[in-house]
């Protein structure tokens, strides 16, 4: 069953889905799309302006329980965000690579930023689950350096130049690889705590690893969306790359800076708190930063992390005489 409801989209008629065990992206009016006609996997969804929709998508598994969501706003005439992910449903691919999730704000300041988020994205997830099983950091690094790539090749083919923002995250197990460049962020929400795990590559960014700028003034300042390194712009890049170990019931939070420049970090863990359901987490992350005026486009993914008992995991139950054995020594008649 899919879900799909009206976004509170001040300008224009876009939708949103709520993502989660059991839900896949509900078709739109894009459906006619023939760049969109085929998923390349299982449970993958794209956002930009519109969902745009797969065919035949089987639903998502039940870990991790997820939503996805992207605005253009109130001020923007058009969405430069994207945000994409994948689950695979088969369990060779699950362990072999995981889940993945991204979210990319194109530059506004400069023609196509629209198309450079999609295509740095579609690029990324193409290379990354074609690379080497288990070698989730070197399929990252393969994935950001190709569609930095090809955001900068579309670019000089089209004579403009073209940037995007990128941050990923790859789910495998009980880590989570982190490939980040530009200004969106990526937050871990754990025990009523949120925290910010990329750095901001912008100019107010390095203000503040240099202990010029308190960390609170970022969001206040005229100089907050000046990037200091993208995707595009340059024939190469150098990206951010981190692990971490989770647990479960934590919460993982990619947005973009329409929303995070609006929202609070402690706004991050309140919600999730008061809330706790994906859904309706990333809702009120809209709406709040909405409701304090943000004037750019939003987007974000609310990751919940919860781990199903695997039946194959557990010890298998001893038969025949070693089940005789085992009966009589636990007591068991």
């Amino acid at each position: 069953m899919s879900v799909t409801t009206q976004a509170k989209n001040r300008s224009s008629t876009q939708k949103y889905v709520t993502l989660g065990a059991g839900l896949r992206p509900a078709p739109t009016e894009t459906d006619e799309n023939p760049l969109f006609d085929e998923a390349p996997y299982g449970a993958t969804g794209c956002y930009q302006s519109l969902l745009m929709p797969y065919k035949d998508q089987e639903p998502c598994m039940s870990y991790p329980l997820f939503f996805g969501s992207s605005e253009t706003g109130t001020v923007r005439e058009d969405n430069q965000d994207a945000i994409r992910w994948h689950e695979p449903t088969d369990e060779p691919t699950q362990q072999n690579y995981g889940r993945l999730y991204a979210i990319a704000d194109g530059m506004g300041g400069y023609e196509h930023g629209g198309v450079a988020s999609t295509l740095a994205l579609e690029t990324l997830f193409n290379t990354f689950y074609s690379g080497t099983p288990r070698k989730s950091p070197q399929n990252l690094k393969q994935g950001l350096q190709a569609a930095n790539l090809a955001v900068y090749q579309t670019g000089q083919r089209l004579g403009t130049r073209m940037g995007t923002t990128l941050s990923a995250i790859n789910l495998i197990g009980s880590e989570v690889h982190i490939a980040h460049v530009g200004d969106s962020r990526i937050y871990h929400v754990h025990d009523r705590q949120a925290v910010c795990l990329t750095n901001d590559h912008t100019m107010v960014g390095e203000l503040v690893r240099m202990r010029v700028l308190p960390p609170d003034k970022v969001r206040t300042h005229d100089r907050r969306s000046v990037l200091q390194k993208c995707l595009g712009l340059d024939l190469f890049v150098q990206p951010d790359f981190s692990r971490y170990v989770i647990n479960d019931d934590d919460y993982l939070i990619l947005c973009t800076d329409g929303l995070w420049a609006f929202v609070e970090d402690d706004d991050f863990a309140q919600i999730v708190t008061d809330v706790q359901e994906p859904q309706l987490v990333g809702q009120n992350l809209i709406e709040l930063a909405l409701s304090r005026s943000s004037d750019d486009n939003l987007s974000v993914l609310v990751i919940q992390v919860q781990r199903p008992d695997v039946q194959s995991e557990q010890s298998p139950q001893p038969k025949g005489l070693r089940k005789l054995l085992f009966n009589r020594l636990s007591g068991k008649s």
